[in-house]
């Protein structure tokens, strides 16, 4: 395995993102087909990176035959469009290494937990951008994640927002934050168009952090615009169970959802269900 870690660097950061990879081996016993990448964003509030949502994450998708890689991304007090350029460049340096690393360039897949998954969608849907592109050296279309895989996302900043994600990113309390013209545009499900790539998603009916609401209107959104999504809604937990099992629970006993511990499998299959250039 290609277990090392690369950091990405960019204008606005104190100290550089770390972009951790968890690339398989080839071996002449089996098959070598180019495999996707998962690229896990942790979640946070873009105050820390989560290791809950990270290296076991990393382990679960290997052991599905993908590869993975963790973005460790800058967080408060930077502010964006740090961490958004951060996901940019990770994605081109995995891209520019794909035929080293056996890794199919068509299916690398964007993923995000909490506010990771804010991140994760921001750069599905600002891909395009001319300022990402001139950082990275990508195309359009070389620039395009295959998919958005996202748990729990924080999505919106409007009504049914998770206030502190948004005045870790822009680095102003939410009162101050009502008057900026950014506030709006990190509000994903408005920036939502047709190049937009598929999106899996899942979430807890009584998720008392981040609503559910999130998700909902970011299905609206990406059902306007033809874009394909698969989203899974359980009836029961909290807030950033990652695997929801003993993998991720935290001390003192939180974060056991059995009923929501399938999301892993169905997401492995919506992976593997990807077509190029979707």
């Amino acid at each position: 395995m290609l277990h090392k870690t690369f950091k990405i660097e960019t204008k606005g950061q104190k100290s550089p993102a770390k972009l951790v990879t968890y690339v398989l081996d080839g071996s002449p016993e089996i098959v070598k087909n180019p495999k996707p990448l998962i690229l896990i964003c942790p979640g946070g509030g873009y105050e820390y990176t989560s290791d809950r949502e990270a290296e076991g994450f990393a382990m679960k998708f290997n052991a599905e035959g993908f590869h993975a890689a963790v973005l460790r991304y800058s967080c408060a007090p930077a502010v964006y469009p740090t961490a958004l350029k951060e996901a940019a460049l990770a994605f081109a340096l995995i891209r520019k290494n794909a035929k080293k690393w056996n890794v199919d360039p068509d299916r690398i897949v964007m993923q995000g937990s909490s506010a990771g998954g804010h991140l994760a969608f921001s750069y599905s849907v600002f891909y395009e951008e001319e300022f990402l592109l001139k950082e990275t050296g990508l195309t359009k279309e070389e620039a395009r994640p295959a998919g958005c895989m996202l748990c729990y996302p924080v999505i919106t900043s409007g009504k049914y927002a998770h206030r502190g994600s948004f005045e870790a990113l822009l680095g102003k309390n939410y009162a101050e934050l009502k008057k900026d013209p950014m506030l709006k545009k990190m509000s994903l499900e408005t920036q939502v168009k047709a190049t937009t790539p598929p999106v899996f998603s899942w979430h807890t009916w009584t998720d008392d952090c981040v609503p559910v609401q999130n998700s909902l209107l970011l299905a609206e959104a990406l059902r306007k615009h033809d874009v394909p999504m698969e989203l899974h809604i359980f009836p029961e937990g909290g807030h950033g169970l990652g695997l929801c099992s003993e993998i991720t629970q935290i001390p003192g006993g939180y974060g056991i959802q059995k009923e929501c511990q399938v999301w892993i499998d169905l997401a492995i299959t919506w992976v593997k269900g990807l077509k190029r250039g979707n």
